[in-house]
């Protein structure tokens, strides 16, 4: 997306309300949360309210503009004027947080030195209270007009729009509030002797130079000739050190004399300390995070079930409709077997989804995701990953594909290559419908013990991320590295703004819903295809017309019917292929029927689901006399008449989908972050071999010990 020739920056640090306002401004609804480092992609909209055409861009959220990030290279490229059509923003807009003011308004002077138009949207104001400074003064010192408002409530923005416009008419003038030394003017002036054309010639620009690049640093488009320059002018280490220090100190000497009177008390905290106190305890906090995660999961039982019997009974009603107005034949089969139980079978489980992405946005939203960010940074510190790491992690409860795009926020390579080998295992909401349905069907009916095995699985999951994360980062030395220090804002406690977490709750969900439609609806038709053709039975068969016209009771032409549909099922196409991976997975507990699910699973996890209701749909009328994919499951019986699925074969399996790399979409995230084929090969086959591995060894164990 190029930048427009007219447009306004939107600038400031993570979690000063930057979203929030973009949103008030532009009409759009990019997403809001109480957590640092929302925005990871650039977003633009235009300006409401403007006389001009002005386009609003939401720049990534950044404390400086020394780039160690690619959101905050993003940030730097764009201020100066290296977007896609190399036009600078006609004005910039700082969001500045009055309860930490001085904090964001070092962004503002890094913009000033550039020479760009300032306004400074002083946001929290409300949340300050007292603690706010008075915006008239504070406008005089930093020499830009100051804004108050409050987004959530449209407080303050048609002022803020003409302050922007007023901004966007000047001529753009440098202004340093400190004054670089000898030796670092000479670095800066040795930096723009060497630039290229088409490299910005300003001190400013000389300056990011100095304090960004590194040997082995991770920065793109910067020029051999300002290396060298930079490398020249920072030979000596005590120089690099003493150019970065320079320019923080005299930045930071400005505000803490100017701005810090203007601050008349300090604002209250009191609330968010005594949560603090018992939420960031080193015991206390863990077991607080515990039992809040206990509570969720138990929760997705116990008010989900409801929706999800109605849901059941709706497809059931569904398809016993369509069967009753449609003549016989391949297409009631295909309407009634392939799309409505597949797709069904994976709705179903819509209810959990949106129960668990309410009560994470909830979560999110009110600040406590970063007090467990802070809490986990000890924990995952152990193994070797960073503190920061924890974000995409959590993000990999709902899905890998964007969890795997949020470590971009991640400073180093190694950091983020090593976070996206582990995101994967943990348990994306994916899985949750296998688990659901393994857990209802096969466990023993208890909303404690589900829950505690629901809990179980999530805990696993995790632990193995992180035991994974420490073996990897030993083994493979593009991932051995120092680890770096773990840095996060701790936001205040606020109240979730419930229409923002209900419309990321939906767009989480619809995203789901999209699923169901498109990839899995297409698996679920090719599926019901393998294992409804041929329809030719085998030499030999019986003659099941004949003998279900003369069956003596309506019990015996059932059974006959199930008999003459279970023999077509097992010589189908997916039958045949079934039955050819059986001896694989057979140690594992799985047949030949789960081992159809299991290929079927590789394009989404989800279609291991939508495979079992094809499966158990085929022959059949479904109508809503016909018993629950769960119940099926539960009354499936070997050759020996004993269970086939027994809880030891779900806890396998459960296991086996917890390790397996079974997402495509995933893998090819991850070539696009990591720029080849290597690491996406390297996921697939090792997380492929764990799970074998590791359901292997708990199935025969298992049987060891009498449990089978």
């Amino acid at each position: 997306m190029s930048a427009p020739a007219r447009w306004i920056a939107l600038a400031g640090n993570p979690n000063t309300g930057k979203t929030t306002l973009f949103n008030a401004l532009t009409g759009l609804r990019g997403k809001v949360s109480n957590y640092p480092g929302v925005t990871v992609d650039r977003r633009s909209g235009p300006l409401r309210g403007a006389t001009t055409a002005l386009t609003l861009v939401d720049i990534p959220g950044t404390y400086s503009l020394v780039a160690r990030s690619a959101e905050e290279q993003l940030a730097i490229e764009q201020l100066l004027g290296r977007g896609a059509d190399g036009q600078p923003p006609a004005a910039v807009v700082i969001c500045a947080d009055a309860t930490q003011l001085a904090r964001s308004l070092y962004l503002l002077l890094q913009c000033q030195e550039l020479g760009l138009p300032c306004v400074v949207a002083l946001t929290m104001s409300d949340a300050a209270g007292a603690a706010a400074p008075a915006p008239a003064a504070l406008a005089e010192a930093l020499g830009c007009e100051v804004v108050p408002v409050v987004a959530r409530l449209g407080q303050g923005l048609p002022a803020l729009v003409a302050a922007i416009e007023r901004a966007a008419a000047m001529t753009p003038t440098p202004r340093w509030r400190w004054t670089p030394s000898p030796t670092l003017r000479a670095a800066l002036d040795a930096v723009i002797a060497a630039r290229p054309d088409g490299w910005p010639e300003t001190e400013a620009a000389a300056l990011w130079a100095l304090q960004s690049v590194a040997e082995g640093d991770e920065l793109v488009g910067v020029p051999a000739s300002v290396r060298a320059a930079v490398a020249a002018a920072l030979a000596d280490d005590a120089a690099g050190r003493a150019v970065d220090d320079e320019a923080t100190a005299g930045r930071w000497r400005w505000l803490d004399r100017v701005i810090g009177p203007l601050a008349t008390a300090a604002p209250s905290a009191s609330r968010t300390e005594r949560v603090d106190r018992i939420l960031l305890h080193r015991l206390g906090g863990l077991l607080a995070f515990v039992g809040v995660m206990f509570v969720m999961f138990m929760s997705l039982f116990a008010w989900a079930d409801p929706a999800i019997g109605l849901v059941e009974e709706i497809f059931g009603r569904l398809g016993g409709a369509l069967r009753d107005v449609m003549p016989p034949g391949v297409l009631a089969d295909f309407l009634v077997d392939g799309v409505v139980a597949g797709v069904g079978s994976v709705i179903v489980f819509l209810p959990q989804l949106l129960l668990l992405f309410l009560l994470l946005g909830l979560l999110e939203d009110c600040g406590y995701l970063a007090r467990v960010a802070y809490l986990m940074d000890r924990v995952m510190r152990t193994m070797n990953l960073h503190g920061r790491a924890f974000v995409p992690m959590l993000s990999g409860f709902a899905c890998a594909v964007p969890a795997v795009a949020a470590t971009r926020t991640m400073e180093r390579r190694r950091d983020r290559i090593l976070t996206m080998m582990v995101v994967p295992l943990m348990t994306c909401s994916a899985r949750l419908p296998v688990y659901t349905l393994l857990i209802a069907a096969l466990i023993p009916a208890s909303a404690t013990t589900q829950s505690l095995l629901m809990v179980g699985m999530y805990a696993f999951s995790t632990a193995t991320a992180l035991i994974a994360a420490w073996v990897l980062s030993r083994a493979l030395p593009p991932l051995r590295a120092k680890r770096l220090p773990f840095v996060i804002e701790l936001p205040p406690y606020r109240w979730p703004r419930l229409p923002d977490v209900l419309r990321m709750m939906w767009q989480k969900s619809s995203m789901f819903l999209r699923e169901a439609g498109t990839v899995i609806l297409a698996c679920t038709v090719a599926l019901w295809a393998l294992l409804y053709f041929p329809r030719e039975l085998p030499a030999g068969a019986p003659d099941f017309p004949a003998l279900v016209a003369a069956a003596p009771t309506d019990e015996a032409r059932a059974d006959l019917e199930h008999a003459e549909a279970a023999l077509r099922l097992e010589h189908s196409y997916g039958g045949q292929l079934g039955h050819a991976i059986e001896p694989a997975i057979e140690p594992l507990g799985f047949d030949w029927k789960i081992g159809i699910g299991i290929i079927g699973a590789f394009a989404a996890r989800e279609v291991f689901v939508a495979t079992m209701g094809v499966v158990y749909g085929v022959g059949g009328d479904i109508d809503e006399d016909d018993p629950s994919l769960r119940t099926r499951l539960a009354e499936e019986r070997s050759a020996d008449g004993s269970r086939a699925y027994t809880p030891l074969v779900a806890l396998s399996l459960m296991i086996f989908f917890a390790l397996a790399c079974q997402c495509m979409s995933t893998l090819a995230v991850v070539r696009r972050e990591t720029g080849g084929y290597r690491w996406p090969l390297f996921l697939f086959t090792y997380m492929t071999v764990l799970a074998y591995v590791v359901s292997l060894a708990v199935f025969q164990v298992g049987r060891l010990l009498g449990f089978g």
